[in-house]
């Protein structure tokens, strides 16, 4: 193994995340070695039955993305079903959003988990089209909990309603702080959806998913009180 190969295994098997990032996207782009490299990896994590995290999920995206044919049947033997196990009190299937996290299809992933976020809640909300506050708590904490991981391991830890939560608790509850950190409000005006908001992980930490936030702050703090917290 040449040396550039053996310094990004290095890195790779580091444990240390701002390390792992770089090293994933540079060995899948050396060809079967670097996949190779990769491939190791991922069974040692199975192996020593390590929690999945967004490592995982940057894996699993890096090799979907490949145009190599060896990249795409590592991604099929390694993740058939993707990385998160999905979890349902309501046996609500959660896996067309993993699918599009997956692929990086943040704008139609968040689309279908509002739906799913209705599913959750009940049939009112399922007919409504859209999560009313009082509708959260009926959300199962396992589902909850599920899309919330979804959007965790597909996003280098940048999404997700955990991470927009410690954002708006360490602004003090602050709702116009919140709004402008994440990325929804500029300049005294709401982001306008969908094309004023960033779909892709250039977007500000907290910024998806949207959830209910053309519907105000109500829903959102129903779902940041929730128990699955």
């Amino acid at each position: 193994m040449d040396t550039k190969l053996t310094a990004l295994k290095d890195k790779l098997f580091s444990g240390k995340e701002a390390n792992q990032l770089p090293a994933i996207a540079e060995l899948a782009s050396l060809g079967e070695e670097g996949l190779q490299i990769l491939d190791e990896f991922i069974q040692a994590r199975k192996a020593a039955n390590t929690e999945v995290t967004w490592i995982d999920g940057k894996i699993h995206q890096t090799l979907l993305q490949s145009d190599l044919p060896k990249a795409l049947e590592l991604a099929q033997i390694h993740y058939p079903d993707g990385v998160v196990t999905l979890k349902s009190e309501k046996a609500i299937d959660y896996q067309p959003i993993q699918i599009l996290l997956a692929k990086q299809d943040f704008e139609e992933a968040d689309r279908v988990t509002s739906k799913k976020l209705c599913e959750a809640a009940g049939a009112a909300a399922l007919a409504r089209g859209w999560l009313y506050f009082t509708d959260a708590k009926s959300i199962p904490i396992s589902d909850l909990q599920t899309i919330n991981q979804l959007w965790l391991v597909y996003s280098e830890g940048k999404f997700g309603f955990s991470v927009q939560r410690k954002i708006w608790l360490s602004l003090g509850k602050g709702w116009e702080k919140f709004w402008q950190k994440i990325g929804w409000k500029k300049d005294g005006s709401f982001t306008r959806y969908p094309n004023e908001f960033i779909w892709s992980l250039d977007a500000p930490r907290g910024h998806l998913p949207l959830s209910n936030q053309l519907r105000g702050n109500k829903t959102m703090q129903a779902i940041f009180s929730h128990p699955a917290w």
